[in-house]
Order: structure tokens, then C-alpha cells, then sequence
């Protein structure tokens, strides 16, 4: 036995001693050809701010109340908290000290001037399709066009061993895209507005990132439409969860035209939904609302191309007797008793609300998500409509978490996912109990002041 044991522990220090090699072998990654752009090349800077809006980089770098891309935002993880980093060219503190080469290699290959692999909450295997000439713009802007704030980044919140870097070098090489293997494929695309489209949302929108699901491994499970089950939903991105961008009809976009898909990703709402959730209402804050009317267009034509996903555990076919029972005075449940006194005055007892101010629940999307949990946390805790440029009012929901019991959450939840045509799962006290208590740790983690012993790292 004491053989055995010895002979599994060297087999075991071997295997690790393989796998440590093998995350630090140095990764050569294509340079981008020409010389580092300057602060007099104005249309490079101005091409580069456009795609830095395209890749939201606000979203993840710019801090509430911070200075722009000085870092700091708290982005969740299954190992724990990681903080992103200054971006601005301090020379110190942020990307100041970095060449052309550099800044290709951490946004397009993951990795850091020291040869450390960045945690994948920086979504490289996404950028890496980007082209060398968006690129070369967003090194312009970032270098000459955005003030260099000096801010130490912020320590991560992952523990040793975890929080040790060597493993994540053998995640970018199983799971990242070839280092050889930059740039987009128009080719493969017959026509140039989907082209354009599909490079939009597989590079710089990096839009899989939160709506494909992900292997237990944490890589995503296709990166583009070669992969069934590529923007089929189902990741939850700070307790929301991402909605199917396929052409579902039920809960997809299949009953979406492009108009509505351009007008969702301009104002933040449409005829059919609104966003809701801190992340995408952050997209349509800081991204989508800048594009240009044809960039949008172009993202609407390819996604539409998208067939629905194989799994359609929800349907919708209009049922007036659902809204004719109310208007009666008919409330033979809990749940349409909670929908009259609690959601009609804004819903109607129709449920179709009003377009562009409080969405409609038939045949909506979220509501019929096969995980009910944005569903849920929305009664909880309510949400607030983006105020954008052309649609400002930033109208919301309030929540119920103070006066509906886990069972009443529930109640209300599975009527309307079977009301007015709508048919889902129904929703159990225990999920809802699952997601307060979810709500309830994230009230009391942001109350609680920061760990001063954490390790700093960047991330």
C-alpha cells in the first residue's frame, strides 16, 4: 500500500510538473505589421474610439463615480471577485509603458507584458477575430485620447491557491482560439451587411460572451453559428440571466423583426420588451446606442440569420381567456389575484402593457426563458430602463421582495408564464428562496468594506 501511495504521489508530481511546463511555455502570437500609430493621426483616434464603444469598454472599466477606464469594477466569478484594471495610459499605474505589440497581445491573445495569462473575464477569445487594423485604432485612442488617470488596481478577491496564475495559461491554450488564427472570415459570409454584422457580434461585441451557454469548464460552448448552441442564452451574468438571441420564437428572437432588434439595442426597449438587468442595460448605455444606424442594421440582418435552438422547453400562441377571466373579475388563484393588485395597473389585465413603457408579457422573451430567474429577481428586486439619447426616460419597475412571501413570488411568476398564450415551467418556492437569498448576499457583500489584506494582481 505504502508502494501504491508513493508511486500515485509521483505520477501526481509529474503530471503537475507536465502541466506547469506546459502553461509556461511562451506563446508566440503574429505581430501587427507597421509602426505604432500617432497623436496626430486623427481619423485612427476617432476609428478607435467608435470600436472601443462597440466593445463596451466602459462597461467592465470605468467604475461608478470613477475616472474613464481607471478600472476598479467588481466582475464576478466562480473562484471569486475580479477587479478590472486601469486602462488609461498611465505609465505607472495603467497601459501606458505598453507597445502596439503589447496591447495586441493582452486584448486579442490574453496575455500581459509579463507573459501572465489575464483571466478570461476578458473575453480575448472573442477580440481575437478583431482585425490588425482595429487594433492599431483602439491602441490610437486608448494611448492618445484618453486621459491617464494614475489608480493602483484594485486587489482580486480569489484566495491562493486559486488566485494562482500558471492554470489559466492552460485554459487559453485548450480553450482560446489559435494564436495564428487572428482576424474575421468575411468569406464565409454571402452578403456583406450579414458579414459585417457577424463580425460585429462574434469580435468586438464579444455578445457570446454572456449569451452562450458555457461547459463546466467556462469556455463557451461555440463561438460562432458553426455551434448550435451559439447565442442560445442561459448564462447568469450578475443574477440575470442572458436571454436566447436565436430565432426561437417562443424565447428568442424569432418573432423580432430587425427594426425591433435595432431599436432594443438604440433605446433600450422595444414593442415586444425592455432590457433589463444591470449588464445589458450597460451595454445599450455605453455601446449599442453609438453605433451607426448601419452598424446596427448589420448586427440585426446576422442575427436574424441564426435558426432556433434545438431545445424549446417554452411556446406561445394567443389566448384571449386568460385577460377575459380578470376583466370579469375572475381571479381563481393566488398568482392572478397578485397580478391585479400588484402588476395590472402597469400590465393591464391583457398583459400587453404599453409599447415602450411597460412591455408586454405574452410571448415575451424573458418570461418564457426556460430559467425563470430573471423572471424572479425582476418581482424581487425591479429594474430600471436605460436613458438613452432618444428614449431618456428611464422609466422602472419597483420590487416585491418586501411584501411577497417566496410562495407568492412563485404564485405570480407561474401565472404569468402560463397566462395569455404563454407556456413555461412553472416556478417553485425553492427557486425563488434560491434567488433572495442571492439578492440578500449581494446587498450585504456590497455594505461590506474592502479586505485590505487581499493580494493585489492584475486581472
Amino acid at each position: 500500500m505504502k508502494k501504491t501511495l508513493l508511486s500515485l504521489a509521483a505520477l501526481a508530481a509529474v503530471g503537475g510538473a507536465a502541466l506547469l511546463a506546459y502553461a509556461l511555455v511562451p506563446t508566440t502570437t503574429p505581430a501587427i505589421a507597421g509602426p505604432a500609430p500617432s497623436a496626430d493621426d486623427a481619423a485612427l483616434i476617432e476609428q478607435g474610439r467608435y470600436l472601443a464603444a462597440a466593445g463596451d469598454c466602459t462597461a467592465c472599466h470605468t467604475a461608478a463615480g470613477g475616472a474613464p477606464f481607471a478600472g476598479g469594477v467588481p466582475i464576478a466569478s466562480p473562484i471569486g471577485t475580479i477587479y478590472s484594471t486601469n486602462i488609461t495610459p498611465d505609465p505607472d499605474t495603467g497601459i501606458g509603458g505598453w507597445s502596439l505589440d503589447q496591447f495586441d497581445r493582452a486584448v486579442r491573445h490574453g496575455l500581459l507584458p509579463n507573459g501572465d495569462t489575464l483571466y478570461p473575464a476578458m473575453p480575448y477569445p472573442a477580440y481575437v477575430r478583431m482585425h490588425d487594423e482595429d487594433i492599431r485604432a483602439m491602441y490610437a485612442y486608448f494611448m492618445h485620447a484618453v486621459p491617464a488617470v494614475a489608480q493602483e488596481n484594485r486587489p482580486t478577491g480569489i484566495r491562493w491557491p486559486l488566485s494562482m496564475r500558471w492554470p489559466l495559461g492552460i485554459w487559453r491554450k485548450t480553450f482560446a482560439p489559435d494564436p495564428q488564427d487572428t482576424g474575421f472570415d468575411a468569406s464565409r459570409y454571402a452578403d456583406a451587411r450579414i458579414a459585417r454584422g457577424a463580425y460585429l457580434v462574434q469580435g468586438p461585441g464579444h455578445c457570446g460572451s454572456c449569451h452562450t451557454p458555457r461547459a463546466f469548464t467556462l469556455q463557451e460552448k461555440a463561438l460562432d453559428e458553426s455551434g448550435s448552441q451559439y447565442l442560445a442564452g442561459g448564462q447568469i451574468i450578475d443574477g440575470w440571466m442572458a436571454i436566447n438571441l436565436r430565432g426561437n420564437l417562443a424565447d428568442g428572437l424569432g418573432a423580432w423583426s430587425e427594426a425591433d432588434i435595432v431599436e432594443l439595442l438604440r433605446t433600450g426597449r422595444n414593442r415586444h420588451q425592455a432590457v433589463v438587468g444591470p449588464a445589458m442595460a450597460d451595454v445599450v448605455l455605453h455601446s449599442t446606442q453609438h453605433l451607426t444606424d448601419d452598424d446596427l442594421g448589420a448586427i440585426a440582418a446576422y442575427l436574424k440569420t441564426l435558426p432556433p435552438s434545438a431545445d424549446e422547453p417554452s411556446s406561445f400562441a394567443p389566448d384571449p381567456g386568460t385577460a377575459q377571466a380578470l376583466q370579469a373579475g375572475i381571479n381563481d388563484s393566488r398568482g392572478a389575484e397578485l397580478w391585479v393588485d400588484s402588476c395590472a395597473a402597469c400590465h393591464r389585465t391583457d398583459a400587453m402593457g404599453y409599447d415602450r413603457v411597460f412591455p408586454r408579457m405574452p410571448g415575451n422573451a424573458t418570461v418564457l426563458a426556460a430559467d425563470p430567474t430573471t423572471l424572479v429577481r425582476l418581482i424581487l428586486v425591479g429594474s430600471e430602463m436605460p436613458s438613452t439619447r432618444t428614449a431618456p426616460s428611464n422609466l422602472g419597475m419597483p420590487g416585491f421582495a418586501w411584501r411577497m412571501s417566496d410562495e407568492e413570488v412563485a404564485e405570480l411568476a407561474t401565472f404569468v408564464r402560463n397566462g395569455w398564450g404563454n407556456r413555461a415551467s412553472a416556478v417553485t418556492p425553492a427557486q425563488v428562496r434560491r434567488i433572495r437569498r442571492d439578492v440578500e448576499a449581494e446587498a450585504a457583500h456590497r455594505e461590506a468594506p474592502h479586505d485590505p489584506t487581499e493580494v493585489a494582481e492584475r486581472g
